[in-house]
């Protein structure tokens, strides 16, 4: 059975958080996980390394960048966003 990108996405926050999983919900904030600027910027670096792409993030400014760490959810979106960019 093949993993999803929200699957991928999710394992990669939930390691970051010391969670399982399971305890990761698409509403919640990576603040709300307890992921702090550089627990943020480790996801990013695996989540480019996962899925073989180039996120852009400005780590120095997180609030400029065109991806969007609001939630869970939105960072599974922005995700996708940029595989089927990728793929194109």
């Amino acid at each position: 059975m093949s993993e999803t990108i929200q699957d991928r996405v999710i394992a990669i926050i939930a390691e970051q958080a010391v969670l399982e999983p399971g305890d990761v919900s698409l509403d919640q904030t990576l603040e709300d996980l307890g992921i702090d600027s550089l627990g943020l910027v480790e996801s990013i670096f695996a989540i480019e390394e996962a899925f073989d792409i180039s996120v852009p993030f400005n780590a120095n400014d997180p609030s400029a960048s065109e991806f969007d760490i609001s939630s869970v959810a939105a960072i599974i979106r922005a995700v996708e966003g940029l595989v089927a960019d990728q793929a194109a």
